[in-house]
């Protein structure tokens, strides 16, 4: 990390903060507010909410603004793990004593509809001291700081990773502490300040050839399944954000389930069917007959498979004789699907900022 870097925007915070005192005063007690809300939910309370209480619970979070209907995604959440089991992991998640690195694995392979936004916001609110909250902006201060081996998606960030970047965020606070203007600071205040001092893109992202061999490597850690249904999630939400409805691990035809469907009604025409396969690992035979099913459905209209350019090349190759498929199949490179999920999520967060639909619309 730039120490000298990080000194001289903290003199320019404390400019802002003299010539502006009452913003970052504002700020202060929005930090305070938010704290003893989360941290009013104790383990017991946790395991007595009702449904209710986790959509007010959820619905507050910062990473929750990309959802214009906050209760749609809150329903999700809670019918995917089923009210019982998702308090009792949250509880055990966020109140544990136990090492963070094990508590944050188990609870993202255990667990669906969470990604290190939601887990890492509500461990920043419950314990401030502790934790960050990690998300496009804390990556982007971060990599301005020349932070090293920082996480590009999602999945790379494990709970080994995750406590690396607690421990860096805690060094910005002592330095905040010393040279700052701020008091009591703690890790809530140091990604305010990231947030707020720190949005300087230093390269424009591109993808990599590092990005193309990412998910051979993953092959070595056996974290294959959790990628594949980390990119079958996006590519339900992309879905989503686009209109379509969507659905996961869902039955298309005779012999054929697929992991994510978008569906549109067009007037009194009827339905229209976009079929995605997520290739990480298996047969690519299988891929293609489970694909190749599919179209005995006459609303799919068109399907995709999704993998890393190696993978495509194959799946290309073994459906060249199959006609009925080759002419329907598209490829998806999985790196833009995850670019594509952050791009839209940034869209719908500053268009529902606006707040133009109503809460539940």
């Amino acid at each position: 990390m730039n120490e000298t870097l990080l000194k001289e925007h903290i003199k320019k915070y404390n400019e802002k903060f003299n010539s502006s005192p009452e913003i970052f005063n504002e700020d202060l007690l929005e930090q305070d507010k938010r704290i003893k809300y989360y941290r009013s939910w104790t383990k017991d309370k946790i395991l007595e909410m009702t449904r209710e209480d986790l959509y007010e619970f959820f619905s507050k979070l910062w990473a929750m603004v990309i959802w214009g209907n906050k209760k749609y995604a809150v329903d999700k959440i809670i019918d995917g793990n089923g009210i019982d089991k998702l308090k009792s992991r949250m509880a055990e998640f966020l109140w544990s004593e136990r090492d963070i690195e094990k508590r944050w694995d188990k609870f993202r392979k255990d667990m669906k509809g969470f990604g290190p936004a939601i887990m890492s916001e509500l461990l920043c609110h419950f314990h401030p001291d502790k934790y960050i909250i990690w998300n496009s902006k804390t990556f982007t201060g971060l990599n301005y700081l020349g932070v090293d081996d920082l996480p590009k998606y999602n999945y790379q960030l494990d709970g080994k990773k995750y406590k690396e970047i607690c421990q860096t965020e805690q060094k910005i606070a002592e330095f905040l502490e010393k040279e700052s203007e701020l008091e009591n600071v703690n890790l809530l205040t140091v990604n305010y300040f990231i947030w707020d001092e720190l949005q300087i893109k230093t390269t424009i992202e591109v993808k990599t050839s590092e990005d193309d061999e990412d998910l051979a490597k993953i092959t070595e850690k056996d974290e294959r399944g959790f990628v594949h249904d980390e990119i079958k999630e996006k590519l339900a939400e992309i879905g989503e954000w686009l209109g379509f409805k969507t659905y996961t691990e869902t039955k298309v035809a005779s012999g054929s389930v697929v992991d994510t469907v978008w569906e549109s009604t067009i007037g009194n025409m009827g339905r229209i069917i976009y079929v995605f396969e997520v290739q990480t690992k298996g047969s690519i035979d299988s891929l293609s007959m489970n694909l190749l099913k599919s179209l005995n459905n006459p609303a799919v209209q068109g399907v995709i498979a999704v993998s890393d350019p190696k993978q495509l090349e194959k799946i290309k190759k073994n459906v060249a004789d199959i006609s009925t498929l080759e002419n329907k199949l598209k490829f998806w490179d999985y790196t833009e699907v995850l670019d594509n999920h952050e791009r839209l999520a940034r869209v719908n967060e500053s268009i529902n900022k606006l707040g133009l639909v109503p809460e539940g619309f």
